[in-house]
C-alpha cells in the first residue's frame, strides 16, 4: 500500500529533511577592512624584527671594540684577569732594594738583566727558584720599582702578574702587549706543576716555541721553589709509564730550560738572618738593645723552624707591634 504522506504542523507543509546550519564567518570588529585581518599576522613579526634589531644596537654600543688598544700610562703594575681585563695597581706592596740582605749575588744579576731589558737590548727571561722566604718576589718587585725610579712617565717599565692558575690565557695576553708602546715584565709567582696538568704547554710556547714567540718588548719572571718546576713523583711516574721513559722527562724538564736565566735562592745562615732584622729595624725605627734584639730574633727562627727574610720580616712586625712602632711600607 502506498505510504501516506507524513503530516507536518498544522498550517505547514510537508516535513523537509534538516540541514546542518551554516558555518558562521569570523567575526571582526565593525569599521576593519577585511585585508587589516589577514595583515595582523605580519605586523606581529615585523614588530618582533624591529625589537630584537634595538636590543643588537644597543648591547653593540655597550660592547669594547675588539681592536681598542688598552692604555698603560694610568699605572705602572697591573693583574691580569682571564677575562681579558688588566686592573691597574696603583701602589705595589714591596720592600726597598736595599733591605733584601743576603741575595746580593743574584740582586746583581737581575738588575743588569732587567736594566738592559729597560733599554732596549737583548735579555734572557728569568726563573728565580730555591728557599721559602728569601725574597724571590721581594726582588722582583723591587727591581722593578728600581728600575722605574728616574725613568720619565713614557719610558717606564710595566710589572704585570698573572695567576698561576691563568697561565693558559697567556697568549691572549701576549696578544695584547705586543703591539704596546710601553716594555712589559710579566711575572709569575710561584709557579709549579702537579698531577696531569697540561697548562706549562701554554707557558713553553710564549717563553720560546710558538711561531710568534714572545713579543720583544715583553720579558717574563718566574718564581718557584722547584728548580724544574715539577714534583718529583710527577717526573717519576711519567719516567714509568711513557713508551720511552727518556723523552717524557724530557718534555717536562724542558719547560725550565727554556728560562735563559735561573737565579738559585738558598737558606741563609745566622749572620744574615741578623743582618735582615738590624736592617729592617733600623729602617723603620724599632729600637731596641742588640743584645735583646739577637736573643730575641735568634728564639723567633728557632719556634718557626728556619731562618729567611719572611721569617726575620715576621719577627720585625711582632717586636714593632709590641713597641707601639707603625711600620710605613710602600
Amino acid at each position: 500500500m502506498p505510504q501516506k504522506p507524513t503530516k507536518s504542523p498544522a498550517g505547514k507543509g510537508p516535513r523537509t529533511p534538516a540541514r546542518k546550519p551554516a558555518r558562521v564567518a569570523a567575526k571582526r570588529p565593525k569599521g576593519t577592512p577585511e585585508g587589516a585581518v589577514k595583515a595582523a599576522p605580519d605586523l606581529s613579526q615585523e614588530r618582533i624584527v624591529r625589537a630584537l634589531e634595538t636590543i643588537a644596537a644597543h648591547l653593540a654600543a655597550q660592547a669594547k671594540p675588539a681592536a681598542a688598544r688598552e692604555s698603560f700610562e694610568r699605572a705602572d703594575a697591573y693583574v691580569w684577569h682571564p677575562d681579558g681585563r688588566l686592573a691597574a695597581v696603583p701602589r705595589v706592596s714591596r720592600v726597598e732594594l736595599f733591605l733584601l740582605k743576603g741575595i746580593d749575588r743574584m740582586r746583581d744579576i737581575l738588575m743588569e738583566n732587567t736594566e738592559r731589558f729597560a733599554g732596549g737590548l737583548p735579555a734572557n727571561n728569568a726563573l728565580l727558584w730555591g728557599a721559602r722566604g728569601m725574597g724571590k718576589s721581594s726582588l722582583v718587585k723591587a727591581a722593578h720599582a728600581s728600575i722605574n725610579a728616574d725613568r720619565k712617565a713614557a719610558n717606564r717599565l710595566k710589572l704585570i702578574e698573572i695567576h698561576r692558575e691563568d697561565i693558559e690565557t697567556l697568549p691572549m695576553l701576549m696578544e695584547k702587549l705586543r703591539d704596546a708602546s710601553f716594555r712589559f715584565i710579566v711575572f709569575i709567582d710561584d709557579l709549579s706543576f702537579d698531577g696531569n696538568d697540561a697548562s706549562y704547554k701554554s707557558l713553553k710556547a710564549v717563553l720560546e716555541g710558538g711561531i710568534e714567540g714572545r713579543p720583544e718588548n715583553v720579558i717574563l719572571y718566574a718564581t718557584s721553589n722547584r728548580r724544574h718546576l715539577l714534583a718529583r713523583d710527577m717526573i717519576e711516574n711519567e719516567r714509568s709509564t711513557a713508551i720511552n721513559p727518556g723523552e717524557a722527562v724530557e718534555e717536562k724538564v724542558s719547560l725550565s730550560d727554556r728560562f735563559g736565566l735561573w737565579l738559585g735562592f738558598h737558606r741563609c745562615s745566622q749572620d744574615e738572618y741578623l743582618a735582615m732584622v738590624r736592617g729592617y729595624c733600623s729602617h723603620f725605627g724599632v729600637e731596641a738593645g742588640d743584645e735583646a734584639l739577637e736573643r730575641e730574633a735568634l728564639e723567633w727562627s728557632t719556634t718557626r723552624g728556619s731562618r729567611s727574610g719572611r721569617v726575620a720580616w715576621q719577627f720585625v712586625q711582632e717586636l714593632a707591634g709590641r713597641l707601639g712602632v707603625k711600620l710605613k711600607t710602600n
